[in-house]
């Protein structure tokens, strides 16, 4: 046989690169190869970047540094499955990485990593791709991105996939986009519902623990809730919080029924089920504190509901939510408070909580926890409106101290649910008189100078509600409450404005006060306010009223009337008229100016530290400004002397002739008499007056500025007071007590006084001499003498309002005022049927002093403007 030739190997062909075993040891070789054309070094090259990015986040830095990132998104799309699966492993690594998210979103590759979740690519490559969209999905942009290109639609698919990291990066990355309500929407669409209760049935806690996250945030929709029903969910649910081991998702479970409870038809079915009462004995029995602050929470949102709430009150859950009040976790009783607070809007629920909850509500407000406090004050504002018996049971807890404190607190709405209380608290008297002896005035500064519109909302409630008597009104005043109230009716808030004016209305409610809010701008700002269409209410047009109603010198200043309930009182002064916006000076003020050519105040002061007043003839009386009479001797020599020259005495009658009556020499005699009389009755007066004014007209404070200011006293009026008291107050017949009151304000400002001789009738010289002689321009209307319309129209108001005579003060032009009196036309009288209006007269001061004009006659019209 012949020898075997060996064959020799064929050497390779010239044009082909012989193989080359390279070993590196720099990633940034590694990112070179990125680019190569082969295969086989892509897909090396990836999984050896994939093994270095899995050991920490420097390296993935790295990666970024060495510009590895934009190579691989072009590898996404790779025709080589095994290059595609590889970079796709590298970005589900990467993602984690802040820096590198950006620079993908920049590159826009989301496209890319989407396509990966295709049915027919691998488990490994669903995995990764899910894990990178979960990584990208936790910032605003990336869900967008994902949202916008369809990535919702295979990521639900997904969660049925068999592998378990499918599911949970499918479901943390729906959980990161249901977050947005554009997703949520389109997610009940998808009917992603059913598959996420599927999961709940992992044997994997954090599959189960998501799968609940995100139907939490879905089931904030109706849809979604109703979805859930339909599909068995709660079943689920009560499953699992009676499942001792999956106490990990107790907290998570109770978020959801939570949602679902505000479902109507779901708390039925819950209800009808045994639900319901599972959950109530969950809540009370477990020992795990989120669990009951969770189960509250349930509780409070279903609660909103009405009818939820009925069925809540029916299954006792009264009873649970004060038993979760003395758990030891600030948390659980935040949330029970709040749950009574939605509760109680149950008229039931809160009678219930009349003996039980309120007393534990009232220790809470001592909690060293801001947040407990204002939880509890909240539930306790919510329990005591409206009803007496809960306020009533609040302070016979010790509730009205703590509650004070809180209007010191640093939380806003904790001063605000306090003052709620208090403002419930005060509508009741004894309880008012309560919280006004806790210095509850001083501590309602602060809150009436907060920033917050609530608080300052709620402080001027509280001020309205408590300022209802002269002791607190001055408590306000001097703790400085005023000067911040009145700022609050400039503001922008329609219900700060509100409770402000309401504030200020019942501030107003006395004399002293109202000047001062005048003083401080309450009434131009009201006035402001009510020009306003959009910013008056109410309160603001009845604040306004009252200031003027109680400092009626302003009105009658500012408005030139005064209607027949305006009641002139002592201290009121005629300053004449002044223009809005122009400030009238406090009284005292104008006492201390001294003399000019500016028209006379008129003061009305009937004040007498001793009953019946002087007369003006007693040269011991003493009319000096802010002094009192001098001595009781001088008042009952004035009394006798009143018995014999007083209106209306019987001596006087009878010595009065008769008018037609007497013969021609009676006539003479008597003329003749009576002018010798009259001279030396003159004379006397005259020399009677220079000593009472030479004695008089010294102005209070003048000795020692320590001494409380008082008005200048009138004498002279106190006598007409008690002069018209006596004789004119008994007269039965409204139009003869008109008529004797207009005779006797005529005789004492000078008599009658015609037409023709009006411009003779020197009224202004003695009015300057008064001014003179008393140093100021304050001149008491008792010591005028001769007196012009606007004179006699004020004293007759001021006489008319002492013995109830109803009569209106009408300042004209040119010295001009009037009286305007309502009385029944006589013919009318005896009537059967309704009776017509009164009729409107005037009445007549000067000329026929007595006389009454109707309103629109001519003669009236004469009267007033001639």
């Amino acid at each position: 046989m012949g020898k075997k030739i060996k064959k020799e190997a064929e050497p390779p062909p010239k044009d082909v690169f012989d193989p080359l075993m390279i070993e590196s040891k720099e990633a940034a070789t590694v990112v070179l190869m990125l680019n190569s054309p082969e295969e086989e070094i892509l897909a090396k090259a990836c999984e050896a970047i994939y093994r270095f990015a899995l050991k920490g986040e420097e390296n993935k830095a790295t990666l970024l540094e060495l510009g590895a990132v934009e190579p691989l998104t072009k590898l996404l799309t790779h025709e080589n499955k095994i290059v595609r699966r590889n970079a796709t492993m590298i970005f589900g690594i990467l993602t984690s990485n802040n820096d590198i998210k950006k620079l993908l979103r920049e590159l826009d590759v989301m496209n890319s990593v989407i396509a990966q979740l295709a049915p027919e690519e691998e488990v490994v490559i669903h995995e990764f791709a899910s894990l990178c969209l979960a990584n990208m999905s936790a910032e605003y942009t990336g869900k967008v991105q994902i949202f916008e290109h369809g990535g919702l639609e295979p990521l639900i698919r997904l969660l049925a996939s068999p592998d378990p990291d499918v599911k949970k990066n499918s479901t943390e990355c729906i959980y990161n986009l249901v977050q947005d309500f554009q997703c949520r929407a389109t997610l009940q669409e998808l009917n992603a519902v059913p598959p996420l209760l599927d999961l709940l049935k992992s044997e994997y806690p954090i599959i189960q623990l998501l799968a609940l996250k995100t139907l939490g945030v879905i089931t904030n929709d109706k849809e979604a809730r109703a979805m859930l029903r339909d599909n068995q969910g709660m079943d689920h649910l009560i499953k699992i919080l009676e499942t001792k081991e999956l106490n990990d998702l107790h907290i998570e479970a109770l978020s959801v029924i939570a949602n679902c409870l505000e479902d109507m038809d779901t708390l039925v079915l819950f209800q009808q089920t045994g639900g319901l009462k599972k959950l109530l004995s969950f809540a009370e029995n477990s020992t795990i504190p989120d669990i009951q602050k969770n189960a509250a929470k349930a509780i409070t949102k279903a609660a909103y509901d009405p009818e939820n709430r009925k069925l809540f009150h029916e299954q006792e859950v009264e009873k649970c939510l004060v038993a979760l009040l003395g758990s030891e976790n600030d948390g659980t009783k935040i949330a029970a408070s709040q749950a009574i607070s939605v509760m109680c809007e149950n008229s039931g629920s809160k009678e219930f909580f009349n003996n039980q909850g309120i007393p534990q509500l009232i220790q809470l407000l001592r909690s060293d926890s801001e947040e407990v406090r204002e939880a509890a004050a909240l539930a306790l504002a919510n329990l005591t409106t409206c009803n007496t018996a809960n306020a009533n049971a609040a302070a016979e807890a010790d509730g009205i101290d703590p509650l004070i404190n809180m209007l010191s607190s640093k939380r806003d709405g904790a001063i605000s649910n306090a003052a709620t209380v208090l403002a419930n608290m005060a509508m009741q008297e004894p309880l008012r008189v309560s919280i006004q002896n806790h210095d509850v005035m001083h501590a309602l500064i602060s809150p009436l100078r907060s920033a917050n519109t609530t608080v300052q909302s709620k402080a001027a409630l509280v001020v309205a509600a408590t300022a209802c008597d002269v002791e607190a009104r001055t408590e306000l005043r001097n703790s400085g409450g005023l000067e911040p109230l009145v700022e609050l009716l400039r503001s922008k808030n329609a219900e700060v404005r509100r409770h402000a004016s309401w504030a200020v209305m019942v501030c107003a409610n006395d004399e002293l006060m109202a000047v001062e809010l005048c003083r401080l701008g309450a009434l131009d700002i009201l006035e402001e306010v009510n020009l306003s269409v959009s910013r008056k209410n109410k309160f603001s047009e009845a604040a306004y009223n009252k200031l003027l109603n109680n400092y009626l010198s302003l009105k009658y200043s500012l408005t030139g009337y005064l209607s027949s309930s305006n009641i002139i009182s002592d201290g009121f002064y005629d300053y004449g008229q002044i223009n809005p916006g122009t400030k009238l000076l406090p009284l005292k003020d104008l006492c201390l100016q001294e003399p000019s050519d500016l028209r006379a105040v008129l003061l009305v002061n009937s004040k007498s530290d001793v009953s019946p007043p002087p007369s003006m003839e007693d040269k011991s009386s003493d009319i000096g400004y802010g002094r009192s009479i001098s001595s009781s001797s001088s008042l009952r020599r004035a009394s006798k002397e009143k018995t014999n020259t007083g209106f209306g005495s019987p001596t006087e009658d009878k010595s009065e002739p008769t008018s037609g009556r007497n013969t021609a020499l009676s006539k003479s005699t008597t003329k003749e008499k009576r002018s010798r009389k009259d001279r030396g009755k003159k004379e006397e007066e005259k020399v009677k007056e220079e000593e009472e004014f030479a004695a008089a007209p010294k102005l209070a404070g003048e000795g020692s500025p320590d001494k409380e200011w008082y008005p200048p006293s009138d004498p002279g009026f106190c006598v007409y007071v008690y002069e018209v008291t006596k004789s004119i107050f008994p007269i039965t017949n409204i139009k003869e007590q008109i008529e004797a009151l207009a005779k006797y304000v005529a005789e004492k400002m000078g008599g009658k006084v015609s037409k023709e001789k009006l411009h003779d009738f020197s009224w202004e010289l003695h009015i300057s001499e008064l001014k003179f002689q008393l140093k100021s321009n304050v001149t008491p209307i008792g010591l005028i003498k001769k007196g012009i319309f606007y004179h006699r129209a004020l004293l007759f108001k001021a006489l008319a309002d002492k013995i109830g005579i109803g009569c209106s003060l009408v300042r004209g032009e040119y010295g001009r005022a009037w009286n305007e009196v309502k009385l029944m036309n006589e013919s009318r009288k005896g009537l059967i049927g309704a009776l017509p209006p009164p009729e409107v007269y005037i009445v007549d001061l000067m000329f026929h002093p007595g006389g009454l004009m109707k309103l629109k006659s001519k003669e009236a019209d004469l009267y007033r403007y001639l």
